[in-house]
């Protein structure tokens, strides 16, 4: 993989600056959603026949890093066209294509993605929300929690499981969900989080779905959820090191200008270290984003997953460390709503909690990367 970036990732990442900037931390989502897509940036990740930009991940997590790292992240972008956009791209049939590729990268559409259950977790080995066959359709039960943005979508990407008529077992199988489907319903979770997006519990009771409400492959299973999983780790991590560089230029700032007994509190290696050390953080955290978008772009699904655990392992501790280094040297300036940074500390643990935990990642990392036994 490359060690640099190209002159066209530089120039990408100029312009969504510019546009982040423009928006900065007041920003309204409808509208910076809505500039986003006029400008490509949405759809930069989706096939170019298809109103895409004809890139990938690589770019699409440049654009999500960098408006971040404005203050306005758009948290949609890791579900619509990363994760349902990159599905739908590789495994949907040619009318799913046509129908959703270019509203999603138009920004006319957007699409949810349900996954996490109250007894499962994101463990697809464990989710009880079940599919199956009345004559040609579908039917969909179960209960889906902590899904973001399923107000503002117009379908849902549910995760559900079909009954292997070989084995007899349960495999995982990926549904389009219209917003509007008989027994599919939704209750607002109250979050302490403050965000644009909300999160809700879904309940599907016996939802009718028509045959071609199934993405790919019937028999598919594991192979096509994680060609959405990984995108979203990466993504999550593009999420976790904007918000670091934010909290960061923030504290810089603070520290430059900022003087006590005739010096700026910058000159204090109490107070530059620390920040310096936050700064080293995020790059290498970058730096394991950037592989793994490059190699999933290449198509090694293997060598990306372990990648992308890495990555947005390495992206949710610097950032939650980026982040509570900046409000520390603000002191209590860091806690007032004047420069910004009071709010994420909360929201920059959510890189850690989601969309797996850190020792989820932990156990994925020791028994396949290190061939240790499985402690579960």
């Amino acid at each position: 993989m490359p060690t640099t970036e190209t002159e066209e990732h530089k120039a990408l990442r100029q312009a969504v600056s510019a546009l982040g900037k423009r928006h900065g931390r007041t920003y309204d989502r409808e509208q910076l959603w809505s500039e986003a897509a006029k400008l490509g940036y949405l759809g930069v990740n989706l096939p170019e026949e298809y109103g895409g930009g004809g890139g990938g991940i690589s770019e699409l997590s440049i654009v999500l890093e960098e408006l971040g790292a404005a203050g306005c992240p758009l948290l949609m972008m890791v579900v619509s066209p990363a994760i349902c956009g990159t599905v739908i791209a590789r495994f949907g049939t040619e009318a799913q294509k046509q129908t959703w590729l270019p509203a999603l990268a138009d920004g006319t559409r957007t699409m949810a993605f349900g996954i996490t259950e109250p007894d499962a977790g994101s463990n697809s080995h464990r989710i009880t929300t079940t599919a199956r066959k009345d004559g040609t359709d579908w039917l969909l039960t179960g209960r889906k929690v902590f899904i973001s943005g399923v107000d503002l979508a117009d379908a849902t990407l549910i995760v559900g499981r079909t009954e292997d008529s070989r084995t007899g077992r349960l495999k995982p199988c990926l549904f389009i969900v219209p917003r509007d489907a008989q027994g599919f319903t939704r209750r607002q979770i109250d979050m302490e989080l403050q965000a644009s997006e909300k999160q809700f519990e879904l309940t599907l009771d016996d939802v009718r779905l028509p045959a071609d409400a199934l993405v790919g492959d019937e028999d598919a299973g594991l192979l096509q959820l994680f060609a959405g999983l990984n995108p979203e780790r990466i993504m999550t991590a593009a999420f976790a090191i904007g918000m670091g560089r934010f909290a960061l230029a923030r504290a810089i700032e603070y520290a430059r200008d900022r003087t006590v007994w005739d010096a700026p509190i910058g000159a204090h290696q109490a107070i530059a270290h620390p920040l310096a050390q936050a700064h080293i953080d995020l790059e290498l955290a970058r730096l394991m984003m950037q592989k793994a978008a490059y190699l999933y772009d290449a198509g090694d699904d293997v060598g990306a997953g372990e990648a992308a655990n890495m990555a947005k392992y390495a992206a949710g501790e610097a950032c939650v460390r980026a982040v509570d280094q900046s409000v520390h040297t603000l002191g209590g300036n860091g806690l007032t709503r004047e420069f910004g940074l009071a709010s994420l500390i909360t929201a920059s643990r959510v890189a850690r909690i989601a969309p797996v935990s850190r020792e989820m990642i932990l156990n994925y990392v020791s028994h396949q990367t290190l061939g240790l036994p499985k402690s579960y």
